[in-house]
């Protein structure tokens, strides 16, 4: 028997014991080392997507951890390998997927969400979501792949290239972390937040940062960018404030991202999209090359995963990691195998 955190509706988790399976022919399984939180899984507690989920589901998917056991017909992965997984698994037959865009297949299964996921010691997945770790990069650390291949796959929608300005609008850890990457690509970043906190994050990191209640945001934002506008621009922030900056403060034929998952269908200025030549592009999940980024980005510290990782929780206290007091908060870690705990 092993143990696993059961969502289990109303902000409630439950530490059960279950049975240890072996992987079936095509699976791996993993001995998961740590897990973070993500804005899904809040969802998910918060008791948003329990028709989706259900009331006794194991959540989790932003993980790292160790193989223990494959399955016979798995050739390229060997147990002790050090991995993550990118929770995504194709049905191979749908227009998407015949034009080669698995990621957003019409009957896409998210593992974590659709299935159970990582919020457990050993986890049976598909051999063909795991990509493989260098030993040397840390596991605490290699959390955070998912949500960097997320971020590196909008700065790649997005098409941004060194020397251009670009603008995350909201600094959550999914808007710090493409930040990153887009810096990373050589581009001017200015991020725009409510949260004071998180406002003083950004500028630690070295990026300019604004208030987005400041009365003259908009004039502010123009003058960092000598009154061109910004080249490309990030919604992360699912609001309609949001929405109506990006137009104001676009620069001609920018290219915006939209990341976020709006609740309401917002109100986008069309006049500027025509005059100024704008393109909206969606950005959802990530492709493996993708992942293959994160973790080189990782490996070569070019990512600043230290300063991201801002509590990490023990599986048995799962519920105070998704109720953790007022503070800065970029990604919590579950360590959920204590033999794999680091430091």
């Amino acid at each position: 028997m092993t143990k696993a955190a059961f969502y289990c509706g109303d902000k409630t988790f439950r530490l059960e014991s279950v049975s240890l399976n072996q992987p079936k022919d095509e699976e791996v399984q993993i001995q998961v080392a740590y897990c973070g939180i993500c804005g899904t899984d809040v969802h998910v507690y918060s008791g948003h997507m329990d028709q989706r989920v259900g009331t006794h589901r194991i959540i989790g998917h932003e993980m790292s951890g160790v193989i223990r056991a494959v399955g016979k017909d798995v050739n390229d992965l060997n147990i002790g390998d050090h991995v993550v997984v990118r929770p995504l698994s194709h049905c191979g037959q749908c227009s998407s997927c015949q034009r080669g865009l698995t990621h957003i297949c019409e009957n896409l299964v998210f593992h974590g969400l659709d299935t159970d996921g990582a919020f457990q010691e050993y986890w049976n997945v598909p051999a063909h979501t795991v990509h493989s770790l260098p030993k040397d990069l840390s596991l605490s650390y290699s959390a955070l792949v998912e949500p960097l291949a997320v971020a590196c796959h909008d700065v790649s929608r997005a098409r941004v290239v060194s020397g251009e300005e670009v603008l995350v609008i909201g600094g959550g850890p999914i808007g710090m972390l493409i930040a990153m990457v887009a810096k990373e690509a050589g581009a001017s970043v200015s991020i725009v937040e409510v949260d004071q906190e998180r406002i003083a994050f950004a500028a630690e990191l070295g990026f300019s940062s604004f208030d987005a209640r400041a009365p003259e945001l908009k004039e502010t934002l123009l003058n960092q960018t000598k009154g061109q506008g910004f080249h490309a621009i990030f919604d992360t922030s699912g609001v309609q404030a949001g929405v109506d900056l990006f137009t104001e403060v676009a620069a001609t034929r920018a290219r915006i991202c939209m990341v976020a998952i709006h609740t309401n269908k917002p109100n986008i200025d069309l006049f500027a999209f025509f005059w100024k030549e704008l393109e909206l592009v969606g950005a959802r999940v990530y492709e493996p090359e993708d992942f293959e980024q994160a973790i080189k980005l990782l490996k070569s510290k070019k990512i600043d995963a230290s300063s991201m990782i801002t509590g990490i929780y023990p599986l048995e206290e799962i519920q105070e990691a998704f109720t953790p007091a007022k503070k800065l908060s970029m990604k919590t870690l579950v360590s959920v195998s204590p033999d794999l705990m680091e430091g």
